[in-house]
């Protein structure tokens, strides 16, 4: 391929000439250390290139030469317990071969060990007729996770040879007589970053990526394929509601692209995640999450590749049959790179000086979630659901990103500075906050867990929002003026933002909170408000209400196990005798 030179060098962005035979979003080793580049816009002979490693020390008359192919992922077993960079390099490998804790220009690594055996066994034989998608043979990647090995979009034909043993990623385990003539197939694939992977139909999204964070399951669910978004300012908790999903969240595969973010938060994901156990598996969660790590520190451009690398591998386990849940944190930065190498190619600015295509680049990731069948004979059905931080700047969503972010995504996360400071977790903001799922998952639960849980749900959120109206009666007049009916209703909003939303991180029990342990809480916290109405139709004062024992069990209810779900019915029982007593004893103060 021929040479270019650079002309110009401004930050992350090199131009150079002479390079008329190169292609848009071409891979180009610019220098001569071959820093990795990606050319990103054409005008003639000459291209734009973003380069995805420090530029300091290149300059005008260097060398740069097209490589002739995309911006490509490796895909194929050893992407499991891995951590990437934004361009796939492997950190431990990269500071290795580095002999160094950063970044070094100009090292090269391959994004899959070359060296490492894999164990192959065969699902398909000789003589079968295969299709891209259909499965040849199975990998044991981790303890938690089966690894299939699929026929690579674009072959169709007969088995001729396939074989069972010890590989490595580059050896042929199988040769397909296609059309074309012979074809080999290895357990690795590449595939272009920019460019989704291909499925058969894109279906529905109807049933619930369970989190165990009852203020999302109850209130603002988000579906298996589905997409959501998380904007709040600084310090509202953003990234500790994404390691809450990616811990808890019912998905079998967690990829977690920290895009632009603290060192420090990803060194927390790097140490909490091995050490967490999974709830379904009992093995560290480490066994099924892949890590792509592009901190603040690190080149800008490569930000701007990572969440590509990230829906790539998702896209990867999807076809597989995978439910895939992916971590962007934050969108903000990635948008941020966006900006700075628009501006470096003196593109025309938009809204704050984001590029006017910022809308379609953020579509275009989002669109890439879903719930599909995938291809191949088989028709297994795979899913990625994605979850987005986004940081508006002083916790302004009437900032672009999240502007653009909320016209895509179906479910909106409004984290609330104010809840954070008063450690009520998780600070989502429940007066903000939408899924456009919640009829449908609805719906799932109704058939799945009780019938009467919609039902439930909208009687909890229509309490929510008439707190907030008595709220601002009792700053006006005081909670004098208020009837004792209105005084209950205060009292038990109290108690479902205490004791039914807020959670504890750190408390075994409470920290997740399964589907029918929160259906049993919920109705507890509406019982306790029928039984009360109860009393005070039969003229018990709000005073002695409130007094009951049972209304101390009902906080406490959050802690107890899933396997002692039946103490939740002992409570119920109690309350409606202690409600009973009280209207029994004629429910009046003494004089």
């Amino acid at each position: 391929m021929k040479t270019g030179r650079i002309i110009k060098v401004s930050g992350p962005l090199v131009v150079a000439d002479s390079m008329d035979e190169a292609n848009l979003y071409d891979v180009v080793k610019v220098g001569n250390k071959g820093l990795i580049g990606e050319i990103i816009e054409m005008r003639g002979d000459r291209a734009s290139i973003q380069v995805y490693e420090e530029t300091a020390g290149i300059g005008p008359g260097d060398p740069v030469l097209s490589t002739g192919e995309p911006l490509s992922v490796e895909l194929g077993p050893g992407l499991i317990e891995s951590m990437f960079d934004g361009i796939q390099r492997p950190l431990e490998a990269f500071m290795k071969a580095a002999n160094s804790s950063f970044l070094v220009k100009g090292v090269s690594v391959k994004s899959l060990d070359r060296e490492r055996l894999w164990e192959f066994e065969p699902v398909a034989k000789t003589g079968d007729n295969v299709v891209a998608g259909d499965v040849l043979g199975i990998v044991q990647e981790t303890a938690v996770i089966e690894q299939k090995i699929l026929v690579p979009f674009g072959i169709e034909g007969t088995i001729r040879d396939i074989k069972a043993g010890s590989f490595t990623v580059e050896d042929v385990v199988c040769t397909i007589d296609t059309s074309l003539g012979l074809k080999e197939v290895t357990m690795m694939q590449k595939w272009p970053v920019r460019k989704g992977r291909p499925y058969s139909r894109k279906l529905n999204p109807v049933e619930p990526m369970v989190t165990g964070q009852r203020v999302i399951d109850t209130f603002f669910p988000v579906a298996k394929g589905g997409a959501a978004a998380v904007p709040g300012p600084f310090g509202a908790g953003k990234t500790v509601v994404q390691h809450q999903i990616a811990k808890w969240g019912d998905a079998e595969i967690v990829v977690y692209v920290g895009c632009g973010e603290r060192g420090n938060e990803m060194t927390d994901v790097l140490n909490e995640f091995p050490e967490l156990k999974d709830p379904k598996t009992g093995e560290s969660l480490m066994k099924r999450t892949v890590l792509i790590a592009n901190t603040s520190n690190m080149p800008v451009a490569a930000r701007e590749a990572s969440i590509y690398t990230g829906i790539t591998i998702a896209e990867y386990f999807r076809d597989m049959g995978y439910s895939v849940s992916i971590m962007a944190d934050s969108t903000s930065r990635w948008a941020e790179a966006l900006r700075e190498m628009s501006g470096r190619l003196e593109e025309m600015p938009g809204d704050e000086g984001y590029p006017a295509y910022l809308g379609s680049r953020l579509a275009d990731y989002y669109e890439r979630a879903g719930k599909v069948v995938c291809l191949g004979s088989e028709g297994r059905q795979g899913t990625i659901t994605a979850i987005g931080a986004v940081s508006p700047p002083g916790g302004d969503i009437s900032e672009p990103v999240s502007q653009a972010t909320l016209r895509i995504v179906k479910v909106f996360w409004g984290l609330d500075a104010q809840l954070a400071y008063r450690r009520h977790f998780p600070a989502i903001n429940w007066l903000n906050s939408y899924s456009l799922y919640v009829d449908r998952i609805g719906q799932w639960i109704d058939d799945n867990v009780s019938k009467d849980w919609s039902a439930l749900r909208i009687e909890a959120m229509a309490l929510l929002q008439e707190e907030a109206n008595l709220e601002e009666i009792v700053r006006l007049v005081g909670i004098d003026a208020l009837s004792e009916g209105d005084r209950l209703k205060l009292e038990v909003s109290k108690s479902l933002r205490e004791d039914y939303l807020q959670q504890n991180a750190f408390h075994d029990e409470d920290a997740y909170t399964p589907l029918v342990k929160q259906y049993k809480m919920l109705k507890l916290v509406l019982s306790f408000k029928s039984e009360a109405e109860r009393a005070l139709e039969s003229g018990v004062y709000l005073e002695k209400i409130l007094e009951i024992s049972s209304r101390d069990k009902i906080a406490r209810s959050k802690y107890i196990s899933e396997k002692d779900m039946a103490k939740i019915d002992d409570i119920f029982n109690d309350l409606k005798s202690d409600i009973d007593k009280l209207i029994e004893e004629g429910g009046v103060l003494d004089a």
